[in-house]
């Protein structure tokens, strides 16, 4: 399996190889004002032998978090926090993309001290964790259209929050039941203006924050991830036709945008779809295939080989194994992740995984 161990040509950026460290909240802004951390700049370091990282999800302001000590990039101390992490994968030869992800409806105001936002006043089905324990969603304050305004503009300050701290460029989060995702899925969008209703009015908010987010920083350096069919955080996308549809229609409004990637997180179910929307897709597509509940692992570098994707993302065999691209060109040893360490906490499960070099394989 060569293929996914060449470089790769990302809109001017020169990818060591087609191997992509996906997206993972973890929990462990300790810094002043949810600013990322030394450790945290340690973690992504080691990880610079990706082709691409991409950061977990950071929020765009302060309404936006949805989870305990995750990132913001919204203020100046943020900024200057998040270009040391930047600086030192730089100067390991990495290429990093932040991803800007507003929680919506999946918050808490235990959390923030706010009310959580959405395109509707619909709660999610479930609980949130904070610093006070489980508690369970709350309705979330339906956004008026001069608010949807305010908060794509958010999103684009965010965008340049995040060129100004050194990142290579950024993802919008637009799957896993936050915002973006929010808005595309009928069951959380049910209004009846031109945010909502048909598919295609659905897709509205998504198109206009990428747009926003492109012209704000070049659309060379926009990522946009999806997940069509994926039920977290309470979405309904059940509706095979009604999801078609939306994420067709989606695609085709973000194209003549020449961003930089196309990232989609696989649902199951979802594999027809991905095909389709792989090959109108006119740039790179980033896939994070659907593996059921086992890890992403070698036998998936056949998705590059074959061309179903340009770059594979790998999720938690890269948080367990730092050089991960080099276990899956000899074909391991893999580290096993360790579920307990995964939110929160030090660097116990965060930066104390052994290299191939450490462990002495």
């Amino acid at each position: 399996m060569s293929k996914a161990f060449e470089p790769y040509e990302l809109s001017g950026l020169r990818l060591a190889n087609r191997l992509v460290m996906a997206p993972m909240t973890r929990s462990r802004a300790h810094g002043p004002g949810q600013s990322p951390t030394p450790l945290m700049a340690d973690y992504y370091t080691q990880r610079a032998s990706a082709g691409l990282i991409v950061t977990e999800g950071v929020q765009p302001s302060r309404v936006g978090q949805g989870y305990p000590d995750t990132p913001g990039i919204h203020t100046a101390e943020q900024i200057a926090a998040w270009r040391r992490v930047t600086d030192a994968v730089h100067a390991r030869g990495g290429v990093i993309f932040l991803q800007i992800m507003h929680t919506g409806r999946v918050g808490h105001p235990a959390l923030t001290g706010l009310q959580p936002v959405g395109p509707s006043a619909v709660a999610a089905a479930g609980q949130v964790y904070t610093h006070e324990g489980p508690k369970d969603f709350v309705t979330p304050h339906e956004l008026t259209d001069a608010e949807i305004h305010a908060t794509i503009a958010d999103y684009a300050t965010a965008a340049r929050n995040a060129v100004e701290a050194g990142f290579d460029g950024v993802e919008l989060h637009g799957a896993n039941g936050y915002l973006i995702h929010q808005f595309l899925a009928s069951n959380s969008n049910r209004r009846s203006d031109a945010w909502g209703g048909s598919p295609e009015k659905r897709t509205r908010f998504a198109v206009q924050t990428a747009t926003a987010v492109a012209d704000a920083i070049g659309a060379d350096k926009v990522g946009f991830r999806l997940s069509p069919g994926n039920p977290y955080n309470d979405i309904d996308e059940s509706d095979t036709a009604d999801t078609e549809a939306t994420y067709t229609a989606l695609v085709d409004a973000l194209a003549p945008l020449n961003l930089a990637y196309l990232h989609q997180l696989e649902a199951p179910g979802a594999h027809d779809l991905m095909l389709r929307l792989r090959k109108t897709w006119p740039t790179t597509f980033i896939l994070n295939p659907f593996t059921g509940r086992e890890p992403t692992g070698p036998a998936a570098l056949e998705l590059v080989e074959n061309g179903t994707a340009d770059l594979l993302a790998y999720g938690t065999l890269f948080l367990a194994n730092p050089d991960l691209p080099a276990r899956l060109a000899r074909g391991g040893p893999f580290n096993t992740p360790d579920p307990a360490t995964f939110y929160g906490g030090g660097e116990k499960g965060f930066t104390d995984y052994p290299t191939l070099e450490e462990a002495g394989a």
